[in-house]
């Protein structure tokens, strides 16, 4: 997908001199001079120059200290994606490394700002198969944007601001710098710090918008997919005018539901792994749609086949990979907010049918939100669960979701009307709530941070709570307890019936105990009524706190009429 990039010649191992700066001091004084304020680590002893020159700047940079490095990359992630801004990742080689490749795939997949350091092998002994060395070209080469590697100290802060600079560039995404250990202790001499330059904006040329324009006011159905861009750019006000300037529709891609505000009357809901009935309808009847800043990544596309022969589509996205899988009647490579304020600018005023239509579908989508439609075969609801914990948080709190069926009742009856406030990996990679809670609550002090999982992937990174503890991050954890791996246990069950359900279900520990273990305030929650009273002492907790929330096996998803992946 992206380059692997070596930055010189490799040289011989240099040794600190007297007086000079090391690689480690110049990496650390480079993040600082670009503002990144916030890093992850696990510490590993081929980079500890860089936590040396960490220490001396703790009051200009934070370490957060997760205990695994999937850790370490969802946080991280987490925090790009809420603040638009790289978070610095800190890793050791080999088993470090391998550990967080699953957050710098989630990074890519989400287009979501990440520098990750990898502590390497000193230089004479690379090639070797030295004491966990890897090939992190060859490794990251197809899932990071860049992989960098400075052969001498003196490169190291140009080669750290590059890869600041590429990770936020254009579509952003996660690069890796690969540092050897004796690059980080050698002498660095009087290296310059780059200074940060001015992010490129790309605007759209006059035939382009003119282009779009001609079709929007030729459609009689437009309907906008919103993506993740509008986050990234902080440019949530631009799509809501030009989406009231056209009359349009809007559906949220996959996960990108705080894009648009879900009270407005242009909200025709979130695309999800499958189409709800109404929203197929939607889509069967829109005669254009304009893909603003969404990749249209695999599920928001339904596998990149969701355009149909009646249909014309715009997509308005900063990558010319992405523009090429939809095969788009209209591409526009550039900044999504300058595209469509330029639009709203110049679109014509949209017909009373354009209005109703999307004033009809906005309807069907605020009564499929509404709680209490579905037959629950347990003592606990969780849309009324997810109606109640947003009844007790602030419209600003973030809610983030690990990868499970139990998400989409979040997706369903939660509704966002801030910009900023949900994470959750539209990659599907599981065991990222917990670590994510930590990137965001570093990412937005002062908020309220609620974080959803399942059991299956609270148990792949729920040792997180302890980094809550230690470094007093006030999260929030809701925890959906329903015994099995579920999504993959429905689709058992409708392939090969109740006798094919294997190695599915799931024996778990007394979470709530557990957490009490981690010194986390803890409640179990075994029928809806005792939610509301659990989650206000939850919110109400100095510091980390879970909700153990029990539920029957059988109401997995509240899509009763899909097939659950």
């Amino acid at each position: 997908m992206f380059a692997s990039i070596i930055v010189s010649n490799a040289r011989e191992t240099m040794g600190m001199q007297s007086g000079g700066m090391n690689g480690g001091t110049a990496l650390v004084n480079t993040l600082i001079e670009w503002g990144v304020d916030t890093a992850f680590s696990v510490p590993g002893e081929s980079y500890l120059p860089i936590l040396q020159a960490i220490q001396s700047n703790s009051n200009r940079i934070n370490l957060i200290t997760p205990r695994h490095e999937q850790g370490v990359t969802f946080a991280a992630e987490a925090y790009g994606k809420l603040t638009g801004r790289p978070a610095a990742g800190f890793v050791s080689r080999g088993p470090g490394s391998t550990n967080a490749s699953i957050g710098i795939h989630t990074a890519a997949q989400d287009s979501t700002p990440l520098v990750l350091f990898i502590g390497h092998v000193p230089t004479t002994t690379k090639g070797r198969e030295a004491f966990q060395e890897e090939n992190y070209h060859q490794m990251f080469g197809s899932m990071a944007k860049a992989v960098l590697e400075p052969e001498t100290p003196g490169e190291v802060a140009a080669v750290t601001a590059r890869a600041l600079q590429i990770a936020t560039s254009g579509r952003p995404g996660p690069v890796v710098v690969i540092m050897s250990k004796d690059i980080t202790d050698g002498d660095a001499g009087d290296c310059v710090i780059p200074s940060p330059g001015a992010r490129a904006r790309t605007a759209p040329d006059d035939d382009g918008v003119a282009a779009a324009v001609a079709l929007i006011d030729a459609a009689e159905r437009p309907l906008i997919v919103s993506g993740e861009m509008i986050s990234i750019e902080d440019t949530q006000d631009a799509l809501i005018a030009f989406a009231e300037a056209s009359g349009a529709a809007v559906t949220a891609a996959y996960r990108r539901q705080d894009t648009f505000p879900n009270d407005h009357a242009a909200y025709a809901g979130h695309l999800e792994i499958n189409r709800v009935a109404f929203q197929g309808r939607l889509f069967e009847e829109a005669d254009l749609i304009i893909a603003a800043g969404a990749r249209l990544d695999g599920i928001t596309s339904q596998e990149f086949g969701f355009i149909q022969p009646h249909q014309k589509l715009i997509h308005i996205f900063p990558d010319d990979r992405a523009l090429a899988n939809m095969a788009p009647d209209l591409a526009i490579n550039g900044h999504v907010g300058a595209t469509l304020t330029k639009l709203t600018s110049v679109v014509a005023k949209p017909t009373a049918k354009r209005t109703a239509w999307r004033d009809g579908f906005h309807a069907e989508y605020d009564q499929f939100a509404k709680p209490g439609s579905l037959s629950i075969f347990g003592p606990v609801d969780l849309s009324a669960v997810v109606v109640e914990m947003q009844r007790q948080v602030r419209d600003d709190a973030v809610i983030l979701c690990d990868s499970g069926t139990f998400a989409r009742w979040v997706h369903r009856f939660y509704r966002f009307t801030n910009p900023h406030t949900q994470a959750g990996p539209m990659s599907g990679a599981m065991g990222y709530a917990a670590p994510g809670a930590l990137g965001a609550s570093v990412a937005k002090p002062g908020a309220q941070v609620v974080a959803f999982a399942g059991d299956g992937g609270f148990l792949m990174s729920g040792q997180e709570l302890v980094t809550a503890v230690q470094h007093k991050l006030p999260v929030k954890f809701i925890l959906c307890d329903n015994g099995a791996w579920g999504s993959i246990m429905v689709s058992q069950q409708r392939r090969f019936g109740d006798e094919g359900v294997f190695g599915t279900r799931l024996e778990s520990p007394d979470f709530a105990t557990v957490a009490k273990g981690y010194g986390v305030a803890s409640f179990r929650v075994e029928k809806t009524a005792d939610f509301g009273p659990a989650f206000a002492e939850a919110l109400a907790a100095d510091g980390p706190a879970l909700v153990h929330v029990m539920i029957d096996e059988r109401d997995v998803s509240p899509f009763t009429d899909e097939v659950n992946v």
